[in-house]
């Protein structure tokens, strides 16, 4: 049976440089291969993509083939006993990465866009794959600290996937693992009136958590925080702070474009460093419902 892989996009850019190295690095902790994969809408625009005559490495072929070779090389600086696999694809990558990335470990994309739109940082590639991709996905952003935790966020019993997937993540890198509940309060709320449950039920879903997270990956440095807010995103971005890895699950299904979720939604654009969606395909999904 043929090993899964780290899949990775790569444009040329330097969000998407980052991350090529910061794939490699996860694929050489994971001890799997990386997958990584260039997308060119030329051919689909025009037959010429040869070189110019006489002009030595020139045409569009000639350019994406560099591209992709240039990527490889960012893969094997940053984590040389990798093995690196590259396709070179026709088409758009919002129809390429998801048929490539299908049941795999991960897939990996840099963090694109211009900003200066509600501070609005992620690229509608990496969104939409986000949202409709049948893997967990990882958008990385500049911020990581390598010494830092793993940090994963759990709404409610169905956040297995997410705690699953940041388990992986702790145990291959040897990094600690931080599991945040965030109980809500509407603005303004005070506790005048049936103060009746100061928190019963989210510590026993924190505990409930800790307990799998030990049984996933045992001798897990593990912990447990239990927040207060009237913003789930934004309890999740300060406890962030500092971290290698923020895990969140998304309960977008892909029927519209962007649909991830809204505190996903906000968390990937906000964080500060990588973010890994944990996603899985309905028939997965079903199958442990079952």
């Amino acid at each position: 049976m043929e090993s899964k892989t780290i899949v990775v996009g790569y444009d040329g850019s330097e969000p998407a440089a980052l991350a090529v190295r910061w794939a490699a690095r996860e694929a050489s902790r994971r001890k799997v291969p990386l997958h990584l994969v260039h997308c060119t809408l030329w051919p689909l625009l025009t037959k010429n993509l040869g070189p110019v005559p006489g002009i030595k490495d020139s045409g569009l072929q000639h350019a994406a083939e560099k591209t992709l070779q240039e990527g490889a090389a960012h893969a094997r600086q940053s984590a040389p006993d990798v093995e690196v696999r590259t396709s070179l694809l026709s088409g758009s990558p919002n129809v390429n990465l998801p048929r490539l990335s299908a049941g795999q470990d991960m897939l990996v994309l840099g963090s694109r866009g211009l900003g200066g739109f509600m501070g609005l940082l992620i690229g509608s590639v990496s969104l939409e794959m986000a949202a409709t991709a049948s893997c967990p996905v990882a958008v990385i952003k500049p911020g990581e600290d390598p010494d830092g935790p793993v940090v994963v966020a759990v709404e409610d019993p169905e956040s297995s996937a997410a705690l699953e997937d940041a388990c992986t993540a702790a145990a291959s890198s040897g990094a600690r693992l931080v599991i945040i509940h965030v109980r809500t309060v509407p603005a303004g709320y005070r506790l005048v009136r049936d103060p009746v449950d100061p928190g019963a039920a989210a510590e026993a879903l924190l505990d409930s958590a800790v307990a799998k997270a030990q049984e996933l990956a045992p001798g897990l440095m593990v912990e447990q925080q239990l927040l207060t807010d009237t913003s789930v995103p934004r309890a999740i971005l300060h406890a962030a702070q500092g971290a290698r890895l923020t895990v969140v699950g998304t309960k977008g299904h892909g029927l519209i474009k962007g649909s991830i979720g809204s505190t996903a939604h906000a968390v990937l654009h906000h964080a500060k460093g990588p973010v890994l969606v944990s996603r899985r395909p309905p028939a997965t999904k079903a199958a442990h419902e079952s």
